[in-house]
């Protein structure tokens, strides 16, 4: 296996200036701030980090935030995951980053299903509650509104959507 001092320079490179997302990022990163300072290099800006076990914590108080845990809360295959493994683990918490900061795509309802949730925003440096999403409420656009918007579609030349009508 390649000494870390070996590989620091295309470590470094690769990370650039990116935020870093780990789970118990505080622990991960004193080990690589050891390293880093062991090879002369000054370490990693704390503000860098991002720390799913802290967003978990602010997202779901009380409740387990292991990455397993969190596996399973946002129902996330660790199937393959039979032990402890660098690779695995950042795979896994990089599914969980995504989740607890607004999710994947769950699906898009045209019907009258109303969809409340609370977001989570995460930056570098905070985690905030951002704001709820409420139901879309029915808004009827004025008759000055409407006569811009005619004018504004007559002054469009050909638009598609009108294609079928003129056949």
């Amino acid at each position: 296996k390649p000494l870390f001092a070996d590989q620091v320079e295309d470590l470094l490179a690769f990370l650039g200036d990116s935020p870093l997302v780990a789970h118990n990022a505080s622990f991960d990163f004193g080990f690589l701030n050891a390293e880093l300072g062991a090879c002369s290099r000054a370490p990693v800006d704390l503000g860098r980090m991002v720390d799913t076990l802290a967003l978990a914590r602010k997202a779901h108080p009380g409740a387990k935030h292991s990455l397993d845990a969190l596996c399973t809360r946002y129902g996330i295959d660790r199937s393959h995951r039979v032990k402890h493994g660098a690779l695995l683990d950042a795979q896994l918490t990089a599914q969980v980053y995504v989740e607890l900061t607004g999710g994947r795509q769950i699906g898009l309802s045209i019907g009258e299903t109303i969809v409340e949730e609370t977001i989570i925003v995460a930056t570098t440096t905070s985690v905030m509650a951002a704001r709820t999403i409420r139901a879309i409420r029915p808004h009827m656009a004025s008759e000055e509104e409407l006569t811009r918007h005619t004018a504004f579609i007559e002054k469009l030349d050909a638009p598609l959507w009108l294609e079928g009508a003129r056949s």
